[in-house]
């Protein structure tokens, strides 16, 4: 039987074959977490993945430094985050430009983070001017979105923070790229970028899909991450809860494959996969839409 028999019903089989679904599955970025099974989770990533190393306040920026050059020795086209609350200041952003252009890194994800008393920076927005001030030699800059909302920023205040980082990014000559939070419900994705792309904003955006992941992890790490509105979303959408608890863990199919229908209208550009480390059933999930197994 194959992958896709095992993960997916019929109907999500057909839909995960279709065109839209496939390029977007073909572009998509692993995110890795440092954690205990991150070796494993290494191993387990198709030769030359892309892949995005978080920024753990527990681990540190230096962790993440650590682990992007590792990535990159193994043949991985790796992607920092920095997370604004662990910087201590104008002078390790500015070291941290350097460590960047000086590994030949072509990217970076900048998040505002989680450390409960930053030593210098609150948001990300004045980490990524210093930054980019300092001169990285990126080519692309990536950043969080937050269709579902967030737990501690109004709706407003998220919506001009992503207009005012587009206009810094290409002020250095750098292109933008967002990436969404993790959300369950493709109508507040959909009605979120339409609002936003009316606004101005025609940043690419990456859609944060949940990877294969075990429904157990999916449900602790999603309340760590301060997706409350989308666990709510869940507990409310019998369909999406029935998903949920099949065999095999967590599957996005369906969700990528609403989305995908209308993905170059609305700008999105490829996927990030929030994959809690548990990459090999994502992966086997992606190669499989891809044709890798029938």
């Amino acid at each position: 039987m194959s992958i896709l028999s095992n993960l997916f019903s019929t109907r999500t089989r057909t839909a995960a074959a279709s065109p839209a679904v496939q390029r977007l599955v073909g572009v998509m970025r692993y995110e890795l977490i440092p954690l205990k099974s991150l070796d494993q989770a290494i191993a387990d990533l198709p030769p030359g993945a892309p892949v995005s190393v978080t920024c753990s306040p527990a681990k540190g920026i230096a962790t993440t430094q650590e682990l992007t050059l590792k990535l990159k020795a193994l043949g991985h086209d790796a992607v920092p985050h920095f997370a604004a609350r662990l910087v201590e200041g104008p002078s390790h952003a500015a070291a941290l430009a350097e460590w960047v252009r000086t590994n030949g890194i072509r990217e970076v994800f900048i998040i505002g983070g989680d450390a409960e008393t930053p030593p210098h920076y609150q948001y990300a927005l004045p980490f990524m001017k210093d930054f980019l001030e300092a001169k990285p030699g990126i080519e692309t800059l990536g950043f969080g979105a937050y269709p579902d909302g967030h737990a501690s920023i109004n709706n407003d205040d998220l919506s001009n923070a992503i207009h005012e980082k587009q206009k810094l990014i290409r002020s250095h000559g750098v292109q933008p790229l967002a990436s969404t939070q993790m959300c369950f419900d493709a109508a507040t994705i959909r009605s979120w970028l339409k609002a936003e792309r009316t606004r101005g904003f025609d940043t690419p955006i990456n859609l944060g899909l949940p990877g294969v992941v075990d429904r157990a992890k999916l449900m602790t790490m999603g309340m760590r991450l301060g997706i409350g509105q989308s666990m709510r979303y869940l507990s409310k959408n019998k369909a999406t809860m029935t998903r949920m608890f099949a065999p095999g863990g967590y599957d996005p199919t369906k969700l990528l494959a609403d989305l995908a229908t209308d993905a170059d209208e609305l700008g999105i550009a490829g996927i990030h996969s929030f994959t809690f480390n548990s990459t090999a059933d994502t992966r086997k999930w992606a190669e499989a839409i891809l044709g890798g197994e029938q």
